[in-house]
């Protein structure tokens, strides 16, 4: 399986390209710069230069030619400005939706975030607001479009070991944590779960293994 991974040097999409490559599969990830290529390379995953807040539509379909699936899981970190988490956590998705239509991909995951479609706690700051409008607004755009989609919302993010235990449920479950490792185990098992397409779930630890966990939310 070939598998284009935008934000091909985030902590999520190097595990994740790990993974892919160690089972035989070939991770392409998208970077800004060049300098990360050699990381991607120690993780097995071929990478391809291309800005995501400059390129266009048909320069990026370009780069997912042979592409079996696209991943989206960039963004531009908790230190940006409101700009670019518009231009990042909501253009970049769209982009790459747009893209993927152009290269005749059907299949399509999102990585978003818990908190969209939850009211914002009394405080939040102004970064956390445009975060979760952006991705709310990525959600929202990525759904429109004719191809398998589906919507991974994991809880606060760990840097912890993984442990392959999850609690991963349709919208509504309890807050928490969980193992950037796991929700890169996660993107792989739905990758591998067609039936999962047109489903928004969100991801924390819990008790149950993943590809049962996944087995279980996969649509009959």
């Amino acid at each position: 399986m070939r598998v284009v991974i935008a934000g091909g040097h985030g902590q999520i999409a190097l595990v994740l390209e790990r993974l892919l490559s160690g089972r035989g599969d070939n991770p392409v990830g998208l970077v800004r710069n060049p300098a990360h290529a050699d990381d991607l390379a120690v993780a097995g995953a071929e990478a391809v230069v291309c800005d995501l807040e400059s390129a266009t539509a048909d320069e990026l379909a370009g780069h997912l030619k042979d592409a079996d699936a696209v991943v989206f899981a960039a963004g531009a970190g908790p230190n940006s400005g409101t700009d670019r988490k518009d231009t990042v956590d909501r253009a970049a998705a769209v982009l790459l939706a747009e893209a993927a239509v152009l290269a005749g991909i059907r299949r399509y995951l999102l990585v978003s975030s818990m908190g969209v479609g939850r009211p914002l706690a009394a405080g939040s700051d102004e970064s956390w607001t445009a975060y979760i409008a952006a991705k709310t607004a990525a959600e929202d755009a990525v759904r429109g479009y004719d191809f398998d989609w589906t919507v991974l919302r994991p809880g606060a993010l760990t840097n912890d070991a993984p442990t392959g235990r999850i609690r991963l449920e349709t919208p509504g479950t309890t807050r928490g944590t969980v193992t950037r490792a796991d929700v890169a185990a996660v993107l792989v098992a739905l990758l591998d779960a067609p039936a999962t397409a047109g489903l928004t779930l969100e991801l924390i630890a819990g008790e149950d293994d993943i590809p049962a966990a996944v087995a279980a939310v996969s649509r009959p």
